[in-house]
């Protein structure tokens, strides 16, 4: 066990067994401070209350980073004028200060009618010649520092920079030697050897003379302030775990659920080669399957992405491939649960939201289509599709600081689906558009649609599906596997 204990101006550590008595504490103290065997001692605590044999080891069990300051008793003897002749002033001064040099009070000697300064000045120059000491050997250890005195000694004065460098070197030494955190003696140790190695940068204002370079009484100065530095550079604080949020909608890599034999390398290209020129649909539906994985390959890349129409061009011409990959993408109990659920519990429940909407024109346009209240007019889309487009009057505005342009719900309607007359050109329209995906329907009236396409860069991908539901189950999808 260490104990810390301080006599006169002298702290050291003593080194004690477990078991330790309080007698075995008093004969290591005189063992470790060179004091005679036949010394009476009291012990202190921090503040200065005297601690008795029979509470001293409860006390250091309660307080064991306790300071005990220990003082030799001096006896009524040696100050009772009955038990000597009348002495000399000077026998007595000098007998007074032989008995009492050994308290480290300055309010005791001034008891005893002897003056303090003379003893305080000694103490003083022993601490500035350690100090100096320190601090000459930390300038000539560092890297730098005999460069330092070298300057002092031709200039009798230290530029602003050496000067900043003469902080940083003796910060450096100082938490080498005392860790992260010095106490204020240390630091204020090291400020006194700065201004004994250089008179010339003692503040002649201040009462110390170092306090520009530490001040404890304010905790401030040129050593503190880069002390500060170096803790907040050199303490690592925790990194948080940044999370990498999943890609969601046509950017998201998703499993297939069950796949066929999958086709790759040199047979692969050979299934690839073999559908641009096979002119029997099931043979194309058969190797379109063996390519999925391949074609996911692709989707996923963004440097080829965009190449999907042009390895598989059978997109454009054969109906059914995109309802094929979508199956097994997703699996046949996700496909058809749009399906099932549409009439029953979807639908009613985007019309029952939409009416808690404020009303506009298009959306009271729409609603009246979607519960089949409005007359027969060739303009409106039927109850299904006017369902779907109710969903973008219910869209919540997108998340993120990021600005966007705000467009209004018909422009959205605009850029998700577009009627076209099946008496008009599509070559014309498609080159009108931007290449961004849409659904395109033909057809002579918009509540009669022929045929449903969805355009990707400009180019045409009929689809199977004859109504706006079977269109919605897989359409969205669909962009996601080309």
């Amino acid at each position: 066990m260490l104990l810390k204990v301080k006599y006169l101006s002298v702290k050291k550590y003593i080194k004690l067994h477990a078991s330790f008595t309080y007698l075995e504490f008093i004969s290591e103290v005189k063992t470790k401070f060179g004091l005679q065997d036949a010394a009476h001692l009291e012990i202190f605590d921090e503040t200065d209350t005297a601690v008795d044999e029979d509470i001293f080891l409860e006390l250091l069990e309660a307080h064991p980073d306790l300071c005990l300051t220990v003082r030799q008793r001096i006896s009524d003897e040696d100050f009772s004028p009955l038990a000597h002749s009348t002495p000399s002033y000077s026998d007595t001064a000098s007998s007074l200060t032989d008995t009492i040099s050994l308290s480290s009070s300055d309010s005791d000697l001034r008891e005893h009618g002897i003056p303090a300064g003379r003893n305080r000045s000694s103490k003083e120059d022993m601490g500035s010649s350690a100090a100096k000491e320190m601090v000459e050997d930390a300038l000539n250890r560092k890297p730098g520092g005999e460069d330092i005195l070298e300057e002092y000694r031709g200039e009798n004065s230290l530029s602003h920079r050496t000067r900043r460098q003469l902080v940083n070197i003796l910060a450096s030494d100082m938490t080498e030697r005392h860790g992260r955190f010095p106490s204020r003696q240390q630091k204020e140790k090291y400020a006194l050897g700065i201004i004994t190695v250089f008179p010339s940068l003692k503040d002649p204002f201040s009462p110390k003379g170092y306090e520009h370079f530490y001040d404890g009484v304010k905790g401030t100065g040129y050593l503190a302030w880069r002390l500060k530095t170096m803790t907040r550079s050199t303490t690592k604080r925790p990194v948080k775990e940044v999370s990498v949020p999943q890609e969601q909608g046509p950017k998201r890599r998703r499993s297939a659920t069950t796949l066929p034999q999958q086709l790759d390398g040199d047979a692969c290209k050979e299934a690839i080669s073999f559908l641009v020129h096979s002119p029997d649909e099931a043979s194309v539906f058969q190797r379109m399957k063996m390519t999925f994985q391949h074609r996911q390959d692709l989707v996923h890349d963004p440097q080829r992405t965009a190449d999907v129409l042009k390895t598989f061009p059978r997109f454009l011409d054969v109906k059914g491939l995109v309802n094929q990959d979508f199956l097994l993408l997703f699996g046949a109990e996700t496909a058809t649960k749009l399906l099932e659920k549409w009439d029953t519990s979807f639908k009613p429940k985007v019309i029952k939201e939409a009416k808690q909407l404020t009303p506009s024109t298009d959306l009271c346009h729409l609603l009246k289509a979607a519960e089949k209240l409005a007359e027969n007019d060739d303009n409106d889309w039927d109850s299904d599709m006017a369902s779907v487009l109710l969903l973008l009057h219910l869209l919540p505005p997108s998340a993120g600081r990021k600005r966007r342009t705000k467009i209004s719900p018909r422009d959205a309607a605009d850029k998700m689906v577009h009627f076209h007359k099946s008496c008009c050109s599509i070559d014309e329209h498609l080159q009108e558009r931007d290449g961004k995906p849409y659904i395109l329907a033909v057809g002579r009236t918009q509540s009669r649609i022929d045929t449903f396409y969805i355009a990707v860069d400009k180019q045409l991908i009929p689809c199977q599906a004859t109504s706006w539901v079977l269109l919605m189950n897989f359409s969205n999808p669909t962009t996601c596997s080309i």
